[in-house]
């Protein structure tokens, strides 16, 4: 985890996941970052690298039902109901675009240790599993606010990926930032709930994180064996 990620504030829950997501999230990952920008164009991430990242992401987010739909299942707080709504509709319109993506730009490279890649992947999608199924309230829902938030860079990356494949990228519909801190405060200031959001924010973070390190580390093995 990053040293820049915030101590826990109590009372302060909304600001406290804003800062974690830029802190912990895809967009300060060296690697999402340049997968993000121009600079693919550049050929400093290959189309293979970027169908790469298209295809994992399908690994860890393309199921149903995903973090989004089981914290609907788990939140009895009638503040998130609306946004738990909204955001499994739009989330399941953002993994048919996913998946789009990610057929459009082709298989996943060949490179050594893909069936351990794959193996790692899917323990992350177990973990994200039991993370938006636990009972522990607030937990869910951090997980739920931390990916729609940090969503936001990786649909740059997914958009990315669609236009080096001849997609034209649609706009996304999740909730915006705005409307996802407002369902922070309004859920949080219980200091046992604010630290399982806490809790589920940063679990969710770091799996992305690790899939990103994960990506990257395929992309150097593909350059060390060509």
């Amino acid at each position: 985890m990053s040293e820049a990620a915030p101590r826990y504030q109590f009372g302060d829950i909304s600001r406290v996941l804003e800062a974690l997501v830029a802190a912990d999230g895809t967009a300060a990952h060296p690697y999402a970052h340049r997968a993000s920008t121009g600079a693919a164009r550049d050929s400093l991430l290959s189309l293979a690298d970027l169908a790469d990242a298209a295809y994992y992401l399908c690994l860890l987010h393309g199921r149903h039902p995903g973090v989004i739909d089981h914290a609907a299942t788990r939140s009895a707080d009638n503040a998130a109901r609306a946004w738990l709504i909204e955001a499994a509709d739009a989330f399941g319109t953002e993994r048919a675009y996913l998946t789009q993506v990610s057929v459009a730009a082709g298989p996943a490279p060949s490179t050594a240790g893909q069936a351990d890649c794959e193996t790692t992947v899917s323990q992350q999608r177990h973990a994200l599993d039991m993370l938006a199924q636990s009972d522990r309230r607030g937990c869910a829902m951090g997980a739920a606010m931390a990916l729609v938030l940090d969503w936001r860079a990786v649909r740059h990356v997914l958009d990315m990926v669609a236009i080096r494949a001849g997609l034209e990228p649609h706009p996304c519909a999740l909730p915006d930032r705005a409307a996802t801190l407002d369902v922070a405060r309004a859920i949080g200031g219980d200091d046992g709930v604010d630290r399982a959001i806490q809790f589920g924010a940063r679990q969710l973070l770091n799996q992305h994180r690790g899939l990103w390190d994960l990506l990257a580390a395929r992309a150097d093995v593909r350059k060390r064996d060509a």
